[in-house]
C-alpha cells in the first residue's frame, strides 16, 4: 500500500469540506481526478474510506484512521517546510560556539542575550574550546563560530577580527609593584602569578613577555573563574594579567592597583573564526557585529 501526502492532505480537505465538490475547489483540483485519487486509494487499502449512501458526506472507520494519520503527520511535515523555508532565508540555522578565552564570558553572555532576542530561531550552544581543538571542529562542522586569539592561515575558515584588547598587570595595593608605573619582565620572577588553567602558549603573559624574556615567575598558580582570581590577587597570595575589559571595576577598586605590561603595553586582538562558506549568513554578521561592540561598552 502506497499512501503520500497527497492522499493525507486530500482526506483532510474532504473532512473539512463535507463533499468532494468542496474539497475539490480547496485542492485546486477538479472533482473527477479527486474522486479517481481517492478510489485508487481505497482499491490499495481495500476498504471503502467513505460512507457514500451519507448525507453529507462521511469518513468510514477507515477513513477516520487515515485522517487521524493525517492529522500527526502534515503538521510535522508543514513545521518541517516552514524550518527549511527559514534556513534558506538565513532566518534559522545553528550557532554552536567553543570559546578559548576565559575571560570572554564577561562580554559574550550580553553579546548572546542580544542575539537571541533578535534571533530565536537560531540554535545557540556553547562549549569551552579548551577542552579540544576548537578550529578542528569548526572545520568537522561541530561548532559554526570560534572565539580566538590565535588565528592560523586557512583556505577554510575566515578569522573575523573583533576588537583590541590591552592585557594589564593586577595585584594588590600593598603590592611593592604599586609604586611603578608599568610592570616588566623581571618584576615577575619573585611573584606567584595566578594564570588560567590553560597551557602557556595560550597565555598573553608568556607569549607577549615571559617566554621572549627568558623570565620564569617564582611560581604559576592555574585558577578556573576570573573571580576567584582577583580574590586571591587581592589577599596577596598572587599577581594576575587580564585582560582591560575584565579589570574594568577592580580600575575603582582602592584595594587593588592595575598597571600596563611594558612600558608601550601589550596588545592583543581577538577574532571569531567560521567557516568560509558561513561568513555570509545574516545572523552570522550580526553576532559578529554585536561582538565587536561589547567589549567597547564595557571598557567605559
Amino acid at each position: 500500500m502506497h499512501i503520500d501526502l497527497r492522499h493525507l492532505r486530500t482526506i483532510r480537505a474532504i473532512a473539512r469540506a463535507g463533499g468532494l465538490a468542496r474539497a475539490a475547489d480547496e485542492l485546486n483540483i477538479t472533482q473527477s481526478a479527486l474522486s479517481h485519487q481517492m478510489r485508487g486509494l481505497e482499491d490499495q487499502a481495500g476498504v471503502e474510506l467513505f460512507v457514500r449512501r451519507a448525507k453529507p458526506l462521511r469518513l468510514s472507520a477507515a477513513g477516520q484512521k487515515l485522517l487521524r494519520a493525517a492529522d500527526r503527520i502534515l503538521p510535522e511535515i508543514e513545521a518541517l517546510a516552514d524550518e527549511f523555508r527559514a534556513l534558506r532565508q538565513g532566518r534559522a540555522g545553528r550557532l554552536h560556539i567553543a570559546i578559548e578565552c576565559h575571560a570572554c564570558y564577561d562580554w559574550l553572555f550580553p553579546v548572546l542575550e542580544q542575539f537571541r532576542r533578535a534571533w530565536p530561531d537560531i540554535d545557540i550552544d556553547i562549549r569551552a574550546g579548551f577542552a579540544f581543538e576548537a578550529l578542528a571542529a569548526l572545520r568537522r562542522e561541530e561548532v559554526d563560530f570560534v572565539i580566538t586569539s590565535d588565528p592560523e592561515p586557512s583556505t577554510e575558515l575566515t578569522f573575523h577580527p573583533l576588537f583590541d584588547y590591552a592585557p594589564t598587570f593586577v595585584a594588590a595595593a600593598t603590592s611593592p609593584l604599586a609604586a611603578k608605573p608599568f610592570v616588566e619582565a623581571e618584576d615577575f620572577r619573585d611573584e606567584t602569578l595566578l594564570t588560567y588553567p590553560v597551557e602557556r602558549a595560550r597565555l598573553d603573559i608568556f607569549t607577549g613577555l615571559l617566554t621572549p624574556a627568558h623570565v620564569e615567575p617564582r611560581a604559576v598558580r592555574p585558577v578556573e573563574l576570573t573571580a576567584v582570581m582577583l580574590m586571591l590577587v587581592g589577599a596577596g597570595r598572587g599577581v594576575a594579567v587580564l585582560p582591560d575589559w575584565v579589570l574594568r571595576d577592580v580600575k575603582r577598586n582602592p584595594d587593588y592597583i592595575t598597571r600596563p605590561v611594558t612600558a608601550s603595553g601589550l596588545t592583543r586582538r581577538m577574532f571569531a573564526a567560521t567557516r568560509a562558506e558561513d561568513a555570509t549568513q545574516p545572523y552570522m554578521a550580526h553576532i559578529l557585529r554585536l561582538a565587536r561592540s561589547e567589549p567597547v561598552k564595557l571598557q567605559r
